[in-house]
């Protein structure tokens, strides 16, 4: 902010203010480009990677949560929901969903750190979007079947090894090809962590615009290169 006050001859509160009154702005406009593509154009597009598979000639989205580090405020209440034991710091933590092209087709309001996959999956308005017959590609953290089962839809996780002396043969060969798509979504969220005002810790005076920095992030994203041929 004040490497653009000294380009434009203002003072520091004032770039401040049109930075907190334009990026609402800014996102209402750009949110376009960040859109939830009908069945027809899933299966229209699909990449041959999902078309060697028959399970995942399903899918209607890859999901992943990503965290977002924070400036540590002074509220404690603040700092007990944004506290992230994963990261060991305050942050806020987003859910993106991509299509099988590697677009960025969703991303949810920030909630704090502490939130878990499965409630932020929940609390996002994400499984109101699924149809039925939709296959949902994700983590092992996302223990989300019976959520998705209420919708009609159907989830794809890596098997667990956990208390497994051996996996079976199926189950590894399962789990590399899931592996191989559902990279893309680390891809694409590394993407929108690239600019630099969501790669490094996010100010208290910006916390209040988070959702509308990211969206700006998530839809800019999207006008780069598709990731998946």
């Amino acid at each position: 902010m004040q490497d653009l006050g000294y380009l434009f001859g203002i003072s520091v509160s004032r770039v401040s203010q049109i930075i907190q009154a334009g990026l609402p702005e800014i996102a209402e406009k750009l949110l376009f480009l960040l859109r939830w593509p009908d069945r027809e154009e899933i299966i229209r597009t699909l990449p041959n990677v999902f078309k060697s598979s028959y399970r995942f000639k399903k899918c209607r989205v890859i999901i992943d949560c990503t965290e977002i580090f924070i400036e540590r405020g002074r509220n404690l209440n603040l700092r007990a929901l944004t506290w992230s034991n994963y990261k060991h710091h305050n942050t806020f933590k987003i859910l993106v969903g991509i299509t099988p092209v590697g677009a960025i087709s969703f991303v949810s309001k920030a909630f704090g750190g502490r939130i878990s996959d499965k409630v932020i999956t929940n609390k996002s308005g994400f499984l109101n979007l699924l149809e039925h017959g939709d296959l949902v590609l994700a983590d092992r953290g996302f223990l989300i079947s019976e959520e998705l089962a209420a919708h009609g839809a159907s989830l794809a996780i890596p098997a667990f090894t956990k208390g497994k002396k051996q996996v079976s043969c199926l189950e590894v060969e399962s789990t590399r090809r899931l592996a191989r798509v559902r990279i893309h979504v680390e891809r694409a969220m590394e993407r929108i962590k690239n600019f630099t005002i969501l790669s490094t810790i996010l100010p208290i005076a910006l916390v209040a615009q988070a959702d509308n920095i990211i969206m700006i992030c998530a839809v800019l994203s999207n006008l780069q290169p598709k990731l998946i041929a």
